[in-house]
């Protein structure tokens, strides 16, 4: 099966026939080099792994990734250069395992295939009589019939360009996601057909379309023909259709009998020139290392600036350009790396953000921030204003997360804040961070007694000074004051430990308040294994909370309140934005109840299986979302949270319709020896684990298959389970699923829906996926942070076993 199925944005990869781009009077296939016939074969761990140019200066074979050993790419290198560094890959998307091959098959085709036998790549032609790789680094099929190569490495890079290479128009250098990682990055240099050469910011999967151009020679209307040229010699520039050279590089030229040279546009989306002495004599002065000699653009940090994505760096993150003209991607005050090991993914808040439905303003404060600005984050401004009117505006806004304050004048910004570089924003720039951590809603009317005892007793106070003598007064005043403290202060400890748990933002309600804010718990949201769901309205003196009120069944820990309270203590700390919130708990008789905050657009079911089918765009972001949480239950947690019923009801969507997990704790409210049904097993039908039939150890795991299988329905908007399809090889989703995979069938698997079928690249890796999750083997599945590290594209997807077969676990 052919499984690079990319978008138009991965024709590097596609490799479809191409003339010869380079100038005849430069043809670098005339030259000596030792012709491979066909019946060749390379295999990654065999005895011939990889082929040589003739002087050895290149390679051409499988290359082991760093960051997965048991993986491989397809590519060529130099050779003789410390590190030996890749300069052109053929399946950087979809890496292949051992027991993978490479062939120059008897009908003249070079074509890779997996483990499995399917193919996973070839460049699209046939009757090639021989293969080589050049001592340029270019790899040409070719047969002694044509006087040109049928094909060859230089028409279609990857991320760099070689001396004597030629990017032509339409095509394409895709910087790589990660150094490590050869899957397609953030970043695009194009060579356009209307004569512009322009760097772009790359959207992230499944999109993968072009933001605004960060850098360009302008050159548009210059011809169809204009190209970029890597000459021989060691000159970079780009030659227009009338023959006018422009100049890419601005420190000079390099002699190439000299220096090994190479042009790549680096994960960090600068296209940079590098150097490496190949003479002894040079290596006394440069070292014996790749040296950088060229950067485009200068100053990335202030270059990239687009209206829709994050900018050079992540968002909620800011961009500072080191010594070597480098990005450095770093966190404003108070928030945290997404990823610390891929830092331009951004930052996220070290904190719970301000409630929009209670006023927490007085729990919150804007620090001052020099020498940082977030220039594309304003939705509003003010004018003929002070500072202190600007501080007032963003503290009592929910939605505020900035503010700029300069000569009378207030910008607003929101989360999430893009384009961070350094600079000067000519004012104050003021970030809004928490004083201390925000509670909830009071009981009602726990604040007005308070008062109330107050004003009373300063009544008593009023009317014994005014009935006493100076003298008793003095002794009145005194005994007065110091039982006054005493009561406030007992009343003040006794308000807090009633109504929070001590460290946490955790309410503790009484039945009575969630029978008033349910109106007698008349409106089911939902039930299940567990309880009923009711949706109930908080009222507070300046604001309304909507929440979701979980009526527990009277069997869950009756007789231990202890180790009831203990429990939603531990669930209490987890704090993930695909996490439903947590706001307090009822432990009052035989009553146990837990208050979450209300999700408004219901369940993941009535998302996918409802009369319309949701966006492509927004099953992936869902999908997304729910790995993030199960990572953050399973590796983030203080103590790791086992969910045990991973399902689409148990998934909701708030109101941005970003995936909630739900119902995550009470697998730990649970006895070891109590189950939700009669079978003994945790768990709803069609989504549990093997292992929950048989007598072995549950562990996370069993989230991951669950996960799986929930998966392929989010892909597919079918249920797992269909017995009415019609086919019986339909019926159960994740059997069929399979066999789609095995055929290279994916398309059936697909259906009518359109949106997937045109992202074929995202729809096969969410497969491949979902197949790794439901393998029978748990030590087969990988771990939740695995999974989130494959969707999002840090980690290669490997090719998926059948998923009752036993091979060696991937960790």
């Amino acid at each position: 099966m052919a499984s690079l199925a990319l978008s138009r944005h991965l024709i590097p990869f596609a490799l479809f026939l191409l003339t010869l781009t380079i100038p005849a009077t430069a043809q670098t296939y005339a030259q000596t080099y030792a012709n491979l016939s066909r019946g060749t074969s390379l295999t990654p761990l065999g005895r011939a792994t990889s082929w040589p140019s003739p002087s050895g200066d290149f390679a051409f074979g499988f290359r082991r990734l760093d960051s997965n050993a048991s993986l491989f790419i397809l590519a060529i290198w130099f050779n003789s250069t410390s590190p030996q560094t890749i300069v052109w890959f053929a399946n950087g998307d979809t890496p292949v395992q051992a027991g993978s091959k490479l062939e120059l098959t008897s009908d003249g085709q070079l074509s890779l295939t997996d483990q499995t036998g399917n193919e996973i790549w070839n460049p699209g032609v046939s009757n090639a009589s021989y293969a080589a790789l050049l001592d340029t680094g270019n790899l040409i099929l070719s047969s002694p019939s044509f006087s040109s190569p049928l094909w060859q490495s230089f028409s279609l890079p990857a991320d760099t360009l070689l001396p004597g290479q030629v990017l032509t128009p339409g095509l394409s250098l895709f910087s790589r996601f990660m150094d490590s990682n050869f899957s397609t990055g953030r970043f695009a240099l194009a060579a356009q057909t209307d004569g512009n050469l322009v760097l772009y910011p790359v959207a992230p999967l499944p999109s993968r379309n072009f933001y605004d151009a960060y850098w360009a020679t302008d050159t548009m209307g210059s011809g169809s023909n204009s190209r970029l040229v890597f000459s021989t010699s060691g000159d970079l520039y780009y030659a227009l259709t009338n023959g006018t050279q422009i100049n890419i590089t601005s420190n000079g030229t390099y002699s190439t009998e000299d220096f090994y040279q190479r042009a790549t546009l680096d994960v960090d989306g600068v296209f940079t020139v590098y150097v490496y002495p190949k003479k002894e004599s040079e290596k006394a002065i440069w070292g014996d290392k790749w040296t950088a000699v060229d950067v485009i653009p200068s100053d990335i940090c202030t270059r990239v600036l687009t209206d829709v994505g994050s900018g050079a760096c992540g968002f909620n993150s800011f961009c500072v350009l080191d010594e070597n003209k480098r990005p450095d991607c770093r966190c404003p005050s108070s928030y945290l790396f997404m990823d610390s090991a891929m830092k331009f993914k951004g930052c996220k808040p070290d904190f719970e953000l301000q409630s929009c439905e209670l006023d927490e303003s007085d729990s919150f404060k804007l620090e001052t921030v020099s020498g940082v600005d977030w220039p594309k984050a304003d939705y509003e401004h003010y004018t003929q204003v002070d500072e202190e009117n600007c501080r007032s505006f963003c503290l009592s806004d929910c939605l505020c997360a900035v503010a700029v304050y300069r000569n009378g004048e207030c910008w607003k910004k929101k989360l999430p804040l893009s384009n961070g570089r350094t600079g000067n924003v000519g004012g104050k720039l003021l970030i809004k961070v928490p004083k201390y951590n925000a509670s909830f809603p009071p009981p009602p009317g726990t604040v007005g007694a308070m008062e109330r005892n107050d004003r009373s007793t300063l009544i008593l106070v009023e009317s014994l000074l005014l009935g006493s003598s100076g003298l008793l007064n003095l002794i009145l005043i005194t005994a007065i004051f110091a039982m006054v403290y005493c009561c406030h202060s007992r009343s003040l400890m006794k308000h807090n430990q009633d109504t929070t748990m001590l460290g946490l933002n955790l309410r503790i309600f009484t039945y009575k308040e969630l029978e008033e804010a349910t109106k007698g718990f008349s409106e089911e949201l939902g039930s299940g294994s567990f309880g009923a769901v009711y949706k109930g309205l908080l009222l507070a003196s300046d604001a309304r909370t909507s929440i979701a009120v979980k009526q527990l069944h009277k069997t869950l820990h009756e007789d231990s309140e202890k180790e009831f309270t203990n429990e939603v203590r531990s669930i209490g700390q987890t704090h993930h934005k695909n996490l439903v919130r947590l706001f307090g708990f009822c432990n009052e008789g035989t009553h146990r109840i837990l208050v979450y905050e209300y999700m408004c657009n219901g369940s993941l079911t009535s998302f996918l299986f409802g009369s319309e089918r949701p966006s492509w765009i927004k099953r992936v972001q869902v999908a997304t979302g729910i790995a993030r949480g199960l990572a953050y239950l399973h590796d983030e947690c203080s103590t790791q949270i086992i969910h045990c019923d991973i399902k689409p009801q148990n998934i909701l969507l708030d109101e941005n319709f970003v995936a909630r997990i739900s119902d995550f704790g009470l697998a730990k409210l649970l006895r070891t020896d109590q189950s939700r049904t009669s079978t003994g097993i945790r768990g709803t039908r069609g989504y549990v684990a093997p292992e929950w039939f048989r007598n072995t150890a549950i562990t996370a795991k069993v989230d991951v298959y669950s996960f799986g299988v929930m998966l392929l329905e989010i892909i597919c908007c079918r249920k797992n389970l269909e017995a009415e399809a019609g086919d019986e090889d339909r019926a159960v989703l994740v059997y069929w699923a399979y066999d789609c995979y095995r055929e290279g069938n994916l398309e059936l698997l697909a259906g009518n829906d359109e949106e997937a079928m045109a992202d074929m690249g995202m729809f096969e890796t969410l497969v491949m996926v979902a197949i790794w999750c439901i393998q029978e083997e748990p030590s087969l599945r990988p771990s939740m942070k695995k999974v989130n590290q494959m969707l999002e594209g840090a980690v290669m997807v490997s090719v998926p076993p059948d998923p009752s077969s036993h091979i060696t676990p991937i960790r």
